[in-house]
This record gives structure tokens, C-alpha cells and sequence, in this order.
């Protein structure tokens, strides 16, 4: 299996972006995807997950109401929205397979396979 992560880039504090998780190996449609970022100087952090079986999708208190996570079937991807960007969301941009939630925060315990980052930053 493996993904890779695409459409970072620079975007204006309160802007929005589009980052795609290409998947091969698997239909993406019944995978479950995790998203990290990993800002400098800071730990990663999961902030999204869609889980393969429900579909039920849950997010990191700072990007909820934000981020968005979604499918696109036709081109076996999972897809993060990013609306109303910070300066803090500045990172790089992980998908992963497996979907594993700890307390209610999304953790790196029994992911599969990580993906090729990219870069997001939030800048004026």
C-alpha cells in the first residue's frame, strides 16, 4: 500500500486549501485514513480521521469546524478541506493508513503505511 500526499502550499491566514491522499494498493473508499501534520520544533499531531468500516469521521479540537475530510471514489483518494487557515496550521501534511483513537485524540498506534508529506504554510 501506498499514499501520497499532495496540494500543500501558501495560502493567506483565513484562506483555504485543498490536500489530496492519492491511496494505491487499496480502494481508499473502505480504508481508513489518518491525518498528522508535524509543524518545526513541534510534535506530530493527528488532527483527522475517516474510519473505513463507518465512515464515521473524527477531528483534533484545533481544526474542528475547520478541516474536512472527505472521499473522492473516482480517483481512490481521500481528500482534506482546509477553510479559515491559521498561521498555526503551518506544517507539514501526513496521510496514513489505519485509524486508531486514544481517548478521543488520533494517534499514530497501528498505522500501516505513511505517506509523503506536504508543506502548508499559512503566511501574509
Amino acid at each position: 500500500v501506498q499514499l501520497q500526499a499532495s496540494g500543500g502550499g501558501l495560502v493567506q491566514p483565513g484562506g483555504s486549501l485543498r490536500v489530496s491522499c492519492a491511496v494505491a494498493g487499496v480502494s481508499s473508499e473502505h480504508a481508513s485514513i489518518s491525518w498528522f501534520r508535524q509543524a518545526p520544533g513541534k510534535e506530530r499531531e493527528g488532527i483527522s480521521c475517516i474510519s473505513g468500516t463507518t465512515g464515521r469521521t473524527l477531528y483534533a479540537d484545533s481544526v474542528k469546524g475547520r478541516f474536512t475530510v472527505s472521499r473522492d471514489n473516482v480517483k481512490n483518494a481521500v481528500i482534506l478541506q482546509m477553510n479559515k487557515l491559521k498561521p498555526e496550521d503551518t506544517a507539514v501534511y501526513y496521510c496514513a493508513l489505519g485509524c486508531t483513537i486514544v481517548r478521543g485524540i488520533v494517534t499514530s498506534h497501528g498505522i500501516v503505511s505513511w505517506g509523503k508529506g506536504t508543506q502548508v504554510t499559512v503566511s501574509s
